[in-house]
């Protein structure tokens, strides 16, 4: 099995993914959702947390070259241990970012050392639009140093559903994204496993291509 698959099968079984139609998640955006993704979850299982640092790791060496990353970074809050077993892993400097500066001391948005002209990859837990992520981006362009690569357990991209809103925000800024699991991997998981019936999955597929709507036929705006 491929190993966007095998961690997107453990990503349900170990309910990092799950899935409440009678009772939708309310984002903080404000949306209202059938699923929710919680890669923390991930941290409590050993073989499900190894296995995404060794993706991590085969994309750090293979994809983008580990004499080409600088330092690794954690975004606040849920990227910060996936960073720390990586930068173990690689034997490479860490740093974890704050959404924003922290308000006293030396009010820093970077923890850690981060040098002018490093280059930078992060690495966080979810994307969906990259809202998050370029925030994170001015805390390291305001440090001189640039992000080249973000690295996510999970991204809220489909080619079947034309999802790719966090892909291409990042690529305007010259950062590449690379995710281990997406939803065209949940969504077949699902189906070839069983793990939800055909309804339930289409459930899903409607609201990842039409949220708004979504939420709209439900009575639930």
């Amino acid at each position: 099995m491929p190993r966007s698959k095998e961690i997107a099968e453990k990503m349900l079984k170990t309910k990092a993914i799950t899935v409440n139609l009678e009772e939708p998640f309310v984002f903080v955006s404000g949306t209202v959702s059938p699923v929710y993704v919680d890669c923390r979850k991930l941290l409590s299982y050993p073989s499900a947390r190894n296995l995404v640092t060794e993706g991590f790791h085969e994309v750090l060496t293979d994809k983008i070259g580990l004499n080409k990353v600088g330092v690794i970074a954690g975004g606040e809050t849920a990227g910060i241990p996936y960073a720390a077993f990586l930068a173990d892993r690689t034997d490479k400097p860490m740093i974890y970012i704050r959404k924003t500066t922290k308000g006293y001391g030396q009010d820093s948005q970077i923890e850690g050392v981060l040098e002018k002209n490093q280059k930078v990859s992060l690495v966080e837990d979810v994307i969906t639009d990259g809202t998050t992520k370029l925030k994170f981006n001015i805390g390291i362009r305001s440090s001189g140093a640039f992000m080249t690569d973000c690295l996510c357990v999970f991204s809220y991209y489909s080619t079947e559903l034309g999802l790719n809103k966090g892909k291409k925000r990042l690529e305007k800024h010259d950062i590449r994204l690379h995710s281990l699991v997406d939803w065209d991997d949940v969504l077949e998981v699902m189906n070839t496993k069983n793990i939800f019936c055909k309804n339930v999955i289409q459930e899903i597929r409607n609201f990842l291509r039409a949220p708004e709507q979504w939420a709209s036929d439900k009575g639930l705006e």
